[in-house]
């Protein structure tokens, strides 16, 4: 295999969870892109077939799979149809997550649980579905999706922070699980990107500039800055990395 074709996913399956919207929408996209047919999971319909329809126009195969990821009871059921489409994955993206923005004094147990269980949970139970299907292939890659707050607090995100700090530790803890038995999993940690779930940050001109003065690079992520980190970690060319959070923030964390 030539060293850029070590880069394509070329004729493998991928889920992509939050695929309505955002990261989720942009990295199922991107990795269609990259030669991959896509399974779209999220509440969203009309989000999941606009999705479809732009995988559809990169010459690759595309489902939606709405189902609520928020119901973990449902995780396991709604599991059992991803393979359906295409048969069983190869990849899974996990991009989908919530951040309630809330002072650490409002926090209820319930939204305490609602996020960790989205954020945390949901990715560990959808990949142990998943993993059995992707060893049967031989190869598989999880990327899952981390935060700047998976190493530092920002205001009103004590649930949420504490979540997506526990996303580096179950990424390390998957790697540690399954790739001996060929499935790698690795994280990667954005910076700011206006997506709906950053939208209250994005509508504060001043914090706005405030953040990308933070970084390196002097701006704010388009959410195209992701694709090459995201193929590059379900690709081939990354067999020997496992257990890693590579964060696409600009240097914001370097500064």
């Amino acid at each position: 295999m030539g060293i850029v074709e070590r880069f394509g996913i070329v004729d493998r399956v991928a889920v992509v969870t939050g695929a309505s919207s955002g990261i989720g929408q942009s990295l199922a996209v991107a990795l269609a892109s990259a030669g991959a047919d896509v399974v779209c999971v999220a509440r969203r319909e009309a989000g999941l077939a606009e999705t479809c329809k732009q995988i559809e126009a990169r010459g690759r195969r595309a489902a939606a799979c709405p189902f609520d990821l928020g119901d973990m009871d449902a995780v396991a059921d709604g599991a059992d149809r991803l393979g359906k489409p295409f048969g069983a994955p190869h990849i899974l993206v996990n991009a989908a997550g919530i951040n309630d923005r809330q002072s650490a004094e409002a926090v209820s147990p319930a939204s305490w649980r609602r996020s960790i269980e989205l954020n945390l949970g949901v990715p560990f139970f959808l990949a142990q579905a998943l993993v059995p299907g992707m060893m049967a292939h031989g190869w598989g890659r999880v990327l899952n999706i981390g935060s700047l707050q998976s190493v530092r607090a920002f205001p009103d995100s004590v649930p949420y922070g504490s979540a997506k700090g526990g996303v580096v530790q179950l990424t390390r803890a998957m790697a540690e699980a399954w790739s001996s038995q060929g499935v790698n999993c690795n994280a990667i940690a954005p910076g700011f990107f206006r997506t709906p779930l950053t939208e209250a940050v994005f509508d504060d001109p001043a914090r706005t500039e405030r953040n990308a003065a933070q970084t390196a690079i002097g701006r704010n992520g388009e959410l195209e800055d992701l694709h090459g980190a995201a193929v590059f970690l379900t690709s081939p060319a990354s067999d020997y990395i496992t257990g890693q959070t590579l964060f696409v923030d600009g240097g914001f964390t370097a500064k």
